[in-house]
């Protein structure tokens, strides 16, 4: 899709199912490269994003699909891996960037192009790097590619200067077949974290100590195929909730973790939203309108950062001032000029944002810049006063959001995709 249009200011009503992870999804299907056969992945997403990923795993000669018969369900066949990565691929998904660990544990040697992905500010690969370095390898950058090598992959202690999902991710693959125990601290706690951990042990690995700051990886000679089910989408479920709420909704989100959403979930209570939690399902309610609050991004278990955008167009609608912090990526402010155009008061500070609440939003043509810039502006567009256009030019939203139009209209949104 180029272009969504949203008639907006229609309250969402209804219950919406949650697709599984991507974050997770990408991760687990990198996994498999270390493990020889057929594996089988169930609760995939079908976004661009996997599709790419898929793309990626074929070009290192694995044959990968969705499965024709189960829905949202990827078949790996693993037989044997090639050692370098496409480059037209790789630059255009950042997270592809995680196939070195599990190549280089496979085949001593990766050569792998330096990654591309959403334009939402630095993420250098160099934590990758440094903690393959521990582990034995030998790096060398050329041609813009990284070739790491390792005759034999050792068990060390790595030590993360930030806690970066994909690096931990990297590594603790890479660590699985390594000799030796390996020791991952100042790690990533994200629950696609634990996912991929539960994915390794599944297979035979052993990991212990995901989502905790420290993770112990004792290496084993081969893992052996399985079947495995990603989590849900935790930042799809906050998007859904967040459009429940700024459309002073009455929405059943389904199919979620609770444990997983709990910091937008707080936000939210503190916005005034009325939050009901009960086994997988959460009931989002905002009939009584919404108030200022302040929130600062930070790695999991705090404010996710993906979740930054969608709660700005939020807070736009909320009685007085909110200050919106992010510590993640300093580039993440971009859908703030959009919104500006659509009405919202937000004035940029550094790192900060002022937003000052306004009585309504209204239509406006704006244009996506980055994934979660697109989900703020669908959630700004569906409380908007009349058709907003949101150009996407680069499908940023198809690679997060599976179903978006079905999703919406189910919960009486009118949104259509040009």
């Amino acid at each position: 899709m180029r272009k969504i249009l949203i008639n907006g200011n229609k309250r969402l009503e209804g219950e919406v199912q949650i697709s599984g992870a991507k974050n997770a999804a990408l991760a687990i299907l990198a996994a498999t490269i270390l493990v020889p056969g057929k594996i089988t992945i169930r609760n995939v997403p079908n976004l661009l994003d996997v599709i790419t990923f898929i793309r990626v795993l074929r070009a290192l000669g694995i044959r990968a699909e969705y499965s024709g018969s189960q829905p949202n369900t990827v078949e790996v066949w693993n037989d044997n891996v090639k050692h370098v990565a496409p480059y037209e691929l790789v630059t255009k998904m950042r997270a592809s960037f995680f196939v070195i660990g599990p190549i280089l544990a496979r085949k001593g040697l990766a050569k792998i192009p330096l990654p591309g992905g959403c334009a939402i500010g630095s993420r250098p690969v160099n934590l990758h790097i440094k903690g393959l370095e521990v582990l034995g390898a030998t790096v060398k950058m050329e041609h813009g590619f990284v070739i790491v090598s390792a005759s034999k992959l050792k068990g060390g202690k790595v030590y993360l200067d930030f806690p970066s999902v994909g690096a931990t991710e990297s590594i603790m693959m890479a660590a699985t077949l390594a000799e030796g125990e390996t020791i991952i601290e100042n790690a990533a706690q994200e629950p696609e974290i634990v996912d991929l951990a539960n994915f390794l042990n599944k297979a035979g690995g052993r990991v212990s100590g995901a989502g905790t700051e420290e993770i112990r990886i004792r290496g084993v000679t081969q893992l052996s195929p399985l079947e495995y089910k990603i989590i849900a989408d935790r930042i799809e479920a906050g998007t859904y909730m967040t459009a429940a709420a700024i459309t002073k909704g009455d929405v059943l989100v389904k199919g979620i973790q609770p444990e997983f959403i709990e910091a937008t979930t707080r936000k939210l209570q503190e916005a005034g939203v009325k939050i009901q939690i009960k086994n997988d399902e959460v009931r989002v309610s905002a009939i009584n309108g919404l108030r200022a609050t302040d929130i600062k991004t930070m790695p999991y278990p705090g404010f996710p950062t993906d979740m930054q955008s969608q709660f700005t167009s939020l807070l736009c609608l909320a009685r007085g001032t909110s200050v919106v912090t992010e510590t993640v990526f300093e580039n993440r402010f971009m859908h703030v000029p959009e919104l500006n155009r659509m009405g919202a008061e937000i004035k940029l500070e550094g790192q900060s944002a002022i937003v000052n609440g306004v009585g309504v939003l209204s239509s406006a043509p704006v244009k996506v810049s980055d994934l979660r810039a697109g989900a703020a502006l669908i959630v700004a567009g569906l409380a908007a006063r009349g058709e907003t256009t949101i150009e996407d030019r680069d499908h940023h939203i198809e690679r997060g959001y599976e179903n978006l139009k079905g999703k919406l209209s189910g919960l009486g949104a009118d949104i259509k995709l040009l």
